[in-house]
């Protein structure tokens, strides 16, 4: 007998209305699309609630595809992506955190979405226990569900106005019975980064458990008290250590549509990953791997684009803090600010109110978590005159009585 899950959650039921499987029916609804979704047509809207900035990708990359296209690369590639960008990604890479990797150890991914999937179905069956640092962007922990997996979440608090980590508490939660672990740091939404002293710790703990390790580092370049390499595991890691790195070039370099990434897995791991890759994608499009091979070779944009945005955290901060009324936690790295309002709870209510009364959008921080419910948050990538009128009319509503 067919099953549907319906009714009983097991057969299919005659006459009743064709349904998706009980775990793709349950996975949660994303509230920053929500939201967006309530602001869309509305007039003279100042538009913060997406993690991208207002400024398009650089012309150098954007030129090299599309000689690339003109060209006629529109082939498939490799299903671990063309040799040339696995080749600079590795030197990149080796540049980056002072070890060797191997382009063997590299597979490129239709985006970071992707490469965190693929990294999933290569690791978790149904029923495994995964653990994840809290709040985050809801991806990371809707994947495991996907795939039958249970999420335990550890949670970040904000502390005079920082937020932090209790490693301990982190420690504990991950058992022998545990297989994976999931980190982003820098984080989204909160812009947390790990201390460099709680590294150590937490791979020898994963390493005597047995446990993988799998890092979202979709936002490493952006640690505003980095001066060049940011912090990874990566630079700690033996090549045989269970430990995926899921990146994209996404914020660094402004590519958000591009839907371009990469992992970096042990080598036993790459004959999986390019089967998954196969039954997934496939491949991306040629022609946007060789924009990749030229964003690689223009990486002292990043540099740019960081100081960049610490200047506008700075700026945004700065004007939160000045509002009254208003908590604003500081990130250390990030291209987000998160802030509340005294005496509001509801984060995705609040959000819809600032649309209507305000002509402000920014993404509810129930999106990502409740432990930054009640929270908004607030892309600073974006030029400074938008921001600073965003912050006027968040001032103007405030003053209003809210």
């Amino acid at each position: 007998m067919a099953r549907d899950g319906q009714t009983t959650g097991e057969f299919f039921v005659a006459g009743g209305p064709p349904l998706a499987r009980a775990a793709a029916r349950d996975l949660a609804i994303s509230q920053v699309r929500e939201v967006a979704n309530a602001g869309f047509g509305a007039p003279d809207l100042a538009k913060f609630w997406f993690g991208e900035g207002d400024q398009p990708t650089p012309a150098f990359i954007r030129e090299a595809a599309a000689q690339a296209l003109a060209e006629g690369r529109t082939f498939y590639t490799h299903n671990r992506g063309a040799a040339d960008l696995r080749e600079a990604l590795g030197g990149y890479l080796q540049d980056l955190h002072g070890r060797p990797i191997h382009p063997d150890s590299l597979s490129i991914t239709s985006g970071g979405v992707s490469a965190l999937m693929i990294a999933m179905q290569a690791l978790l069956d149904p029923g495994d226990h995964v653990v994840a640092v809290t709040p985050v962007w809801p991806n990371l922990v809707e994947i495991p569900r996907i795939l039958n997996a249970t999420v335990t979440r550890v949670g970040l608090r904000a502390e005079e106005g920082v937020w932090r980590l209790d490693l301990d508490e982190l420690l504990r939660a991950i058992t022998p019975g545990t297989r994976l672990v999931l980190l982003n740091s820098p984080n989204n939404p909160t812009g947390w980064i790990l201390p460099p002293e709680d590294r150590p710790p937490l791979l020898d703990h994963c390493r005597r458990l047995g446990v993988w390790l799998l890092t979202d580092d979709v936002y490493e370049r952006l640690d505003f008290g980095s001066t060049g390499a940011p912090g990874s595991f990566l630079t700690l890691a033996d090549p045989n250590d269970r430990l995926i790195s899921a990146n994209s070039f996404s914020k660094g370099w402004r590519m958000t549509g591009w839907r371009l990434g990469w992992l970096v897995a042990p080598p036993s791991l790459e004959p999986e990953i390019g089967k998954l890759l196969e039954f997934n994608t496939s491949c991306p499009p040629d022609f946007l791997q060789a924009g990749g091979v030229a964003a690689l070779q223009g990486a002292a944009y990043i540099d740019e684009l960081r100081l960049e945005l610490a200047t506008r955290r700075d700026r945004l901060w700065t004007g939160l803090a000045a509002i009254p009324g208003i908590e604003a936690a500081r990130p250390d790295g990030g291209m987000y600010v998160l802030f509340r309002v005294a005496g509001e709870s509801r984060s995705v209510a609040l959000a819809k109110r600032l649309i209507a009364e305000a002509g402000l959008g920014l993404a509810p921080g129930a999106a990502f978590g409740p432990e930054s419910e009640g929270w908004l948050r607030w892309c600073v990538a974006t030029e400074e005159a938008a921001m600073d009128e965003g912050l006027s009319r968040l001032a103007r509503w405030m003053q209003r009585g809210g």
